[in-house]
This record gives structure tokens, C-alpha cells and sequence, in this order.
């Protein structure tokens, strides 16, 4: 006969077993511990909080279906990725795309922009059209293997078909000058 408190202990190890909804809280909020995307399920790699000059902007997570602590693994992977932005405060469309195009900048040479200049002219365009970005909002990047679809509030928003355009802004998070280097560690998982 199994005692009581070993049937509740083995309960316990059970429920906990159990894969939980949330992965992580950044912030005070709870971040997903799986999205899905397309036909499948992508894990969180990572998630922490953008600040900028002590200010709270936005939580970034990042979603894999292999979990990496390298850069250039993620980088470089054909594998789906997700990288999600939910605001922490409200951003116009400008000032949003501004500052995905200063992590461009900082993270792929002026020869690599030159050659992405159109996908980057269609991914301003997505983001213009999005308009303001108000505070609890989520702005996804899917990065797959030949492109990144840009979705607001769970819709769809448009897409922008390159593989090299879609590891040049991964980098905006990931590169050798990321837009937050304690974002970037928390990406990674650390």
C-alpha cells in the first residue's frame, strides 16, 4: 500500500513534468514557452527586456526549433525562428522602423545594405503601415529560410522573400553589435 504523502509526491513530479505554458517572466510578464508557427512548434531560446536610457521598451523573445546558445548557429540556421516584440510602451511606426534599420546599420556592412536595399525599402513599407505600436502590442518576425513575414496582433502583415535579408535583421539582435547586448545574452539563454 503506497503511503499518502508518496501518492502526493508523485502527483507532484507528474504535474510539474508536465510541459508548463510559460517558460520564463521578464518584466513581470510571462513569456510563452512555445509558439506556433505554420504547421509547427518552435521553442523558447531566450527572452529579456529592450531598455534604452533606463526606459522600458519592449520584451524580446526569441523562438527555435533547436535551442542554441550560438549566434551564428541561429544565424545560419534554415530552420524557422520567431522573434517577438511585445511593447512596453507606445512607438510610432518611424521610430520603430528607425531603430530596426539602426541595428541594420550597426551589424552589416555598407556593401551587404547596398544589396538588400530593395527588401529593405518593402520591410519599411510593412512597418510604416503598421502605424503606432501602443503598449501591450506584439510585433513578430518570422525568419524562415528564404524570408521574414512580419505579423502585428497575431495578423499577418506582409513578408519580405530574401535569406540574406532575413539573417541581416536577425543580426539587429544577434550580431557583433546588437541593438542590447543584455537582450542579446537573454536570447541566447543566459
Amino acid at each position: 500500500m503506497i503511503s499518502r504523502s508518496l501518492r502526493i509526491a508523485a502527483l507532484a513530479a507528474g504535474f510539474f513534468a508536465i510541459p508548463g505554458v510559460f517558460a520564463a517572466e521578464v518584466a513581470g510578464f510571462k513569456i510563452d514557452d512555445q509558439v506556433k508557427v505554420g504547421a509547427g512548434d518552435l521553442m523558447l531560446n531566450g527572452a529579456g527586456l529592450r531598455s534604452k536610457l533606463f526606459i522600458k521598451v519592449y520584451i524580446g523573445a526569441l523562438y527555435v526549433s533547436e535551442k542554441s546558445a550560438s549566434p551564428a548557429a541561429l544565424l545560419d540556421a534554415t530552420t524557422p525562428r520567431r522573434m517577438t516584440m511585445r511593447m512596453l510602451r507606445d512607438i510610432d511606426a518611424d521610430t520603430l522602423y528607425g531603430a530596426l534599420l539602426d541595428g541594420l546599420k550597426d551589424n552589416n556592412s555598407e556593401a551587404e545594405l547596398a544589396a538588400l536595399k530593395v527588401q529593405t525599402e518593402q520591410f519599411a513599407e510593412i512597418m510604416k503601415k503598421i502605424g503606432t505600436a501602443k503598449n501591450g502590442d506584439t510585433v513578430t518576425l518570422d525568419f524562415a529560410g528564404d524570408s521574414v513575414a512580419i505579423g502585428f496582433n497575431g495578423t499577418a502583415r506582409g513578408k519580405v522573400a530574401s535569406s540574406a535579408f532575413a539573417r541581416a535583421l536577425l543580426k539587429v539582435w544577434l550580431g557583433d553589435n546588437p541593438v542590447d547586448s543584455s537582450l542579446k545574452k537573454a536570447l541566447l539563454g543566459g
